[in-house]
C-alpha cells in the first residue's frame, strides 16, 4: 500500500465506544470476559486465514485474533490493517493454546478474539522502525519525537520517571512540605552560568532572566513562614551541553526552616530511597557514607568521586623535594605537588597505550604524565635513572607499587594536578575493567570551601552560591583568610555523578553582607542586586537550608541510560535546538518592533 493510499483510508469515529481495558492488563483470570481495547497496531501476521495483531498502548502489548468463525466482517477488514494504525476492538478474552504462549509478555497467556473492529486512524509509512534495536540517527528520531516515544524503551523510561516523581511528591507531602511555585520571569542572579534573557515589551530596555534555580525565592518563602517548601521545577542555563546536561532541566527543589545540615541529609536520603524504589532501581542503604571535600579531592582528584573501585591518589611531594628528577623537584619548590596513581595490573598496558595516555593528559592542560613500570628486573621509565635506591624504596612503600604495576605521576599546582589525576583515574578504570557492574555507591561530600579564586576573573567567587552559610567557627577568617573558610554545603554523589547539592543558608543579614564584601560586591551593588533579599532577612528570618536534585539525571542513572535525552519527553540537541518544532527560530519583524529591538 502506497503512502497516498494510506492517507485515503476511511476511518471511523470513536462514537459511543469506550476502552474498558488497557493492552497490558488481561491475564488468565480474565478468560471469558468481554473487553474493548484500543491502541496502535505494532505488528500484523496472517496465519492460515487467521490474522494476528499485536495491539500496543502505553501499558504493553495484547495479541488480538481476527478469526472468520468469530466475525467474518472484522476478519475481512483486518487484512487491510497496517503498522501504527490506531484501532479499537471488541471481543472476548481466551487462553492461548499451550504451544503459542509467549513467556516474554505479561499478557502472553491470553489473547482477545475480536468480534468488532473500528479503524480510528491511519498512518503513513514510518521514517524508522520503532524497535529498540533500531540504529537510526538521533537527529532523525528527534525530528519525529512523537514516533520515537512509542518505542518500548522510551515509553518505559517516561512512565518510570512519572512513578519516581509521584513517589517523591508523596514522600515530601508526608514530611509536611508544601508544593509552591516560584516565578519563571525574574531578574538575573549569580548562579555560575549564563542566563536566558527575555526582553520586556512593557518595560522597554529591560529584560527578565529565566531562573537557573529558585534559590532566592525559596529562601524568601522561609522568611514568609512556610517552613517546608518543595517544587518539581523547570530551570534554565545557557551553557554548553553534555550527555547529562540540557538548557532546560527539571529539579526537585526543597527548603526547610529550623534545621541543620544533618536534618537535610537524612531527609534527602529518605527521598532517594522512595524515588529509587518507585523506578525499580535498588533502594540505597542509609545513612550514606560521608567524605569531606578535602578528602575527596586528595584521594580521588574530584569532589564527585566514584568509590566503586580503588586507584586512589597518593601524594609524593615530601619524598621528592630533593630528587634529582628536577622537573618534579622544581614543581614542589614552587608550591605545587607531585601526586600519583598505582595501577597494580598496569603491566597489561602496552607501550602504545602508555604513550596515548601521556598525549591525552597533555590535552587536559597538564605539563605531562610520567609513568614507572615495575618489572622483575627493575623499573622501566624515562625517569628511572633519576631515582636512587632509597627514593625507590620510599616511593614503593608509600604507593604500594609492586612488580606488574605501573605508577603514574603528575606534577603541578595542587588543584589542577589532582583534577588531571582524577580524570586519569576514571580512564584507567575503564581501560583495565575495574568498574564493577551493579554497584550503587551513594556518597555525601561535605565541608566545601566557601570561596575560591577565579583565575580568569582574578577575584574570589562562591563555590556554590553567595547565600551559603560559612561554618560558625570560620567566620573570623572571612576577611583575613577567606579561601580557608568552610561552607555548610553538601553534594550527594552516585557512582561518580553529582545528583545534586545544597547548603545551610545565611539567615543573618550582617553575615550575608560580609560574604558579599568578600566577593567584591560593594554596598551599592548589594542593594541593587539583592536588596529585596537583604530586606527580607532583616524582618525575622529563621535558620534554614535546603537542596536541589536533578530529576533528569537521577532518572538517567536509575534507568541505566547514558544520556538524559532518553528520560526527557522533548529534549534539545547538542546545539540546544529542537528539530521537531524547529526551535529556536528567527523572530518576526513585528515581534522585534514591539520589543524595541533591531535584527542583527
Amino acid at each position: 500500500m502506497t503512502t497516498e493510499e494510506t492517507t485515503q483510508v476511511a476511518t471511523e469515529p470513536l462514537g459511543d465506544w469506550r476502552r474498558d481495558t488497557n493492552c497490558g492488563v488481561p491475564r488468565l483470570e480474565h478468560v471469558g470476559r468481554e473487553f474493548t481495547a484500543m491502541g496502535w497496531v505494532a505488528t500484523r501476521r496472517d496465519h492460515g486465514g487467521i490474522v494476528f495483531i499485536d495491539l500496543r498502548d502505553r501499558t504493553g502489548i495484547l495479541q488480538v485474533v481476527f478469526d472468520p468463525d468469530d466475525s467474518p466482517d472484522a476478519h475481512r477488514r483486518a487484512h487491510g490493517l497496517r503498522s501504527e494504525w490506531v484501532i479499537a476492538v471488541r471481543g472476548r478474552i481466551a487462553a492461548r493454546p499451550a504451544e503459542t504462549v509467549n513467556p516474554d509478555l505479561p499478557t502472553g497467556q491470553v489473547e482477545l478474539r475480536v468480534q468488532e473492529l473500528r479503524v480510528l486512524g491511519s498512518s503513513r509509512a514510518l521514517p524508522f522502525a520503532l524497535d529498540d534495536d533500531d540504529q537510526t540517527n538521533e537527529s532523525v528520531r528527534l525530528k519525529h519525537r512523537y514516533l520515537d516515544l512509542r518505542r518500548p524503551r522510551l515509553t518505559h523510561n517516561l512512565l518510570s520517571r512519572h512513578r519516581a516523581t509521584s513517589a517523591v511528591r508523596r514522600y515530601l507531602d508526608e514530611q509536611g512540605f508544601v508544593d509552591l511555585e516560584t516565578p519563571i520571569l525574574t531578574r538575573s542572579t549569580p548562579e555560575g552560568a549564563r542566563d536566558y534573557l527575555v526582553p520586556s515589551r512593557v518595560n522597554p530596555g529591560s529584560v527578565y532572566a529565566l531562573p537557573q534555580s529558585p534559590q532566592i525565592f525559596k529562601q524568601i518563602l522561609m522568611v514568609a513562614g512556610f517552613e517546608r517548601y518543595y517544587q518539581v521545577c523547570r530551570c534554565f542555563r545557557d551553557e554548553d551541553l553534555r550527555a547529562d546536561r540540557q538548557p532546560e532541566f527539571t529539579q526537585i527543589d526543597l527548603e526547610m526552616s529550623f534545621v541543620g545540615q544533618e536534618d537535610v541529609l537524612r531527609l534527602t536520603e529518605g527521598l532517594l530511597v522512595a524515588g529509587a524504589s518507585a523506578i525499580g532501581a535498588p533502594p540505597p542503604e542509609t545513612p550514606f557514607p560521608r567524605m569531606t571535600y578535602h578528602e575527596a579531592t586528595t584521594r580521588f582528584g574530584t569532589d564527585r568521586p566514584d568509590t566503586r573501585f580503588g586507584l586512589e591518589l597518593v601524594e609524593l611531594s615530601d619524598l621528592l623535594r630533593e630528587t634529582k628528577a628536577r622537573i618534579l623537584a622544581e614543581v614542589v619548590a614552587r608550591g605545587g605537588i607531585v601526586s600519583g596513581i598505582v595501577a597494580d595490573d598496569g603491566a597489561r598496558l602496552s607501550r602504545r597505550e602508555l604513550d596515548e595516555l601521556v598525549a591525552w593528559v597533555q590535552t587536559l592542560g597538564a605539563g605531562g604524565l610520567a609513568w614507572i613500570r615495575a618489572n622483575e628486573d627493575g623499573w622501566q621509565s624515562p625517569l628511572a635513572k633519576f631515582f636512587d635506591e632509597g627514593e625507590r624504596e620510599r616511593i614503593c612503600e608509600r604507593t604500594g607499587l609492586r612488580v606488574g604495576g605501573v605508577l603514574f605521576l603528575v606534577a603541578g599546582p595542587r588543584k589542577h594536578a589532582q583534577s588531571v589525576l582524577g580524570q586519569l583515574r576514571l580512564r584507567l578504570a575503564q581501560m583495565l575493567g575495574k568498574i564493577p557492574e551493579g554497584r550503587w555507591n551513594y556518597l555525601w561530600v561535605t565541608e566545601f570551601p566557601l570561596l575560591e579564586e577565579n583565575a580568569e576573573a582574578k577575584r574570589l567567587v562562591a563555590v556554590h552560591h553567595p547565600f551559603t552559610a560559612p561554618f560558625e567557627e570560620d567566620l573570623d577568617k572571612l576577611e583575613s583568610a577567606p579561601e580557608s573558610v568552610r561552607a555548610l554545603a553538601y553534594d550527594v554523589v552516585l557512582n561518580g555523578t553529582e545528583l545534586g547539592g545544597g547548603s545551610i543558608r545565611i539567615h543573618r543579614p550582617e553575615v550575608q553582607a560580609r560574604v558579599f564584601r568578600a566577593l567584591g560586591i560593594d554596598p551599592e551593588q548589594q542593594r541593587e542586586q539583592f536588596g529585596f533579599l537583604l530586606d527580607a532577612l532583616s524582618f525575622g528570618a529563621p535558620p534554614h537550608g535546603g537542596l536541589a536534585l536533578g530529576l533528569d539525571r537521577l532518572c538517567m542513572l536509575w534507568l541505566g541510560e547514558s544520556s538524559i535525552r532518553d528520560v526527557i519527553a522533548f529534549p534539545k540537541t547538542q546545539r540546544a535546538a529542537d528539530p521537531m518544532s524547529d526551535a529556536p527560530a528567527p523572530p518576526a519583524p513585528g515581534q522585534l518592533r514591539d520589543l524595541g529591538l533591531r535584527p542583527i
